[in-house]
C-alpha cells in the first residue's frame, strides 16, 4: 500500500475496539492454541490486541513502522511477506479505513489464511477525519456482505460468519465488526458468534441470513 499506512500507528486504540478484540478472541478463539496469529496494524501505542489474545500461540505483528508490539516492518500491504495458506488468524483493527485499497488488502488476507482460517475486522462507521496519513473509508452495515461477495468474485469461496455495528462508549466511534471464514465450508468450526454475548451492537448481520439483527435506523455522525 505504499506509504498509506506509514502513520497509522500512531492511533490510539479507543475503548470499544480493545472490547470487541477481546470478544472475539473469546468467541472464536476460546481455549485455542498452537495457532499463528496475525495482527496487521499491530503497534502498541496505548494498547494492543496482543494483550487480550489467547496464550500459547504464535502472535505475529505487523505494521509500517518499527515499535512495541511490531515483529514484522511491512513495505506493501498489499503483498504480505507470508506464505500462502500459512495463517489460522488475522486480526486487523482501526486499520483499512487508512487503506486506499481496502479490498485489494481484504484479498491478500485471505491469501495467506488457511482453509479453516478467520478474519477479524474492526473498522470506523463514523467518526473525525483522521489522516496517518490519509483517511478514506467508513464502513456500514452492509460492508460484510459486500467483502464476502468481491472476495468470491476473486475466487475466494469465503463467508461473513457475522458483522454488526458497535454501540460506541466514552470515544466518538461506532466500529464495524466482521468476522470471515476463508473456506465457508469450515463455517462449522466456529458455531458461536458475538451478537450472542452481548447486546452492544446494532444492525447485525448472521452467516446465511439477510435478517438484520437489533435493526436501528440513525445519522452515522461524529
Amino acid at each position: 500500500m505504499n506509504d498509506n499506512f506509514k502513520k497509522r500507528g500512531v492511533i490510539k486504540m479507543h475503548d470499544t475496539a480493545m472490547m470487541y478484540g477481546k470478544c472475539f478472541f473469546e468467541t472464536y478463539l476460546k481455549d485455542a492454541k498452537d495457532l499463528v496469529i496475525v495482527d496487521i496494524g499491530a503497534q502498541d501505542v496505548n494498547g494492543s490486541l496482543r494483550s487480550v489474545a489467547p496464550k500459547d500461540n504464535q502472535y505475529i505483528g505487523l505494521d509500517f513502522v518499527k515499535g512495541k508490539g511490531v515483529d514484522i516492518i511491512l513495505t506493501d500491504s498489499y503483498q504480505l511477506p507470508l506464505e500462502t495458506g500459512s495463517v489460522d488468524v488475522i486480526v486487523s483493527s482501526s486499520c483499512l479505513e487508512h487503506s486506499e485499497f481496502f479490498w485489494l488488502s481484504f484479498n491478500e488476507m485471505l491469501r495467506v489464511l488457511k482453509p479453516s482460517g478467520v478474519l477479524y475486522i474492526n473498522a470506523p462507521s463514523n467518526g473525525a477525519y483522521h489522516r496517518y496519513p490519509v483517511d478514506c473509508w467508513r464502513f456500514y452495515p452492509d460492508s460484510g456482505v459486500a467483502l464476502q461477495n468481491w472476495g468470491n468474485r476473486s475466487g475466494y469461496d469465503c463467508a461473513l460468519l457475522e458483522s454488526f455495528i458497535g454501540i460506541r462508549k466514552k470515544d466518538m466511534w461506532h466500529d464495524f465488526v466482521a468476522v470471515f471464514v476463508k473456506d465457508k465450508v469450515s463455517a462449522s468450526k466456529y458455531p458461536q458468534r458475538i451478537q450472542v454475548k452481548t447486546e452492544e451492537f446494532m444492525n447485525g448481520r448472521l452467516l446465511n441470513s439477510d435478517e438484520i439483527t437489533n435493526r436501528h435506523n440513525f445519522f452515522y455522525i461524529i
